[in-house]
């Protein structure tokens, strides 16, 4: 081998030398480099996880207000209903019992007018009247007598007191005489009348 080949060698193998060895320096640099940046990533995911964590804490926090608010105003709203309930039941009665305020009135009239009476068909005239009256009112709240005129038995309507032999076949199973009016709410029964049946 001649001087210059090995000449040749030798730079090769320093040029190769310096070339690992600014190679090692800049990987160590690279590597110091990262690690900041690593550093750095693992701090930001934990600042986000304590971000994240107060907000679901403010989250709950706000939640647990708004239940608080919703219940408290339920039941609130539960006791006024209680209470206009109860009033409204106290007082159901109120505007029907003032619509008998009159015939009150006109009885104690017919009343003392009895007293002084002289003329019997006057004072049947007066009690018609009231009659009249007190029906007007009835019907005025939804309340109406319960047909007892030739009807056929319904025990939906009729409660029958006595059973009589019927005088034809067309009348049996029909109301013959009514003892006691019964009367209707619209369309609920508030007492059955009280009837005779043929059979």
């Amino acid at each position: 081998m001649s001087k210059e080949e090995k000449d040749k060698d030798e730079v090769r193998e320093q040029s190769g030398e310096q070339l690992n060895a600014a190679s090692a320096a800049q990987g160590q640099e690279t590597q110091q480099a990262a690690q900041p940046d690593a550093a750095q990533q693992g701090e930001a995911p934990a600042d986000d996880r304590d971000k994240q964590l107060d907000e679901a804490h403010q989250k709950i926090e706000e939640l647990t207000d708004k239940l608080l608010r919703l219940h408290a105003e339920f039941d609130n709203y539960k006791k006024r209903n209680m209470k206009e309930k109860a009033e409204l039941i106290r007082n159901a009665g109120e505007r029907v019992l003032g619509d008998f305020l009159p015939l009150a009135d006109d009885m104690e009239r017919a009343i003392d007018s009895m007293h002084k009476a002289e003329d019997v068909a006057a004072v049947v005239e007066g009690i018609n009247l009231i009659h009249d009256k007190l029906m007007q009112v009835f019907t005025k709240n939804g309340v109406s007598p319960i047909d007892t005129a030739d009807a056929a038995f319904d025990t939906d309507f009729h409660e029958a007191v006595a059973m009589v032999p019927a005088e034809s076949d067309d009348k049996r199973g029909k109301v013959v005489d009514c003892i006691q009016t019964g009367y209707k709410l619209n369309d609920k029964v508030l007492r059955h009348a009280k009837v005779v049946v043929a059979q």
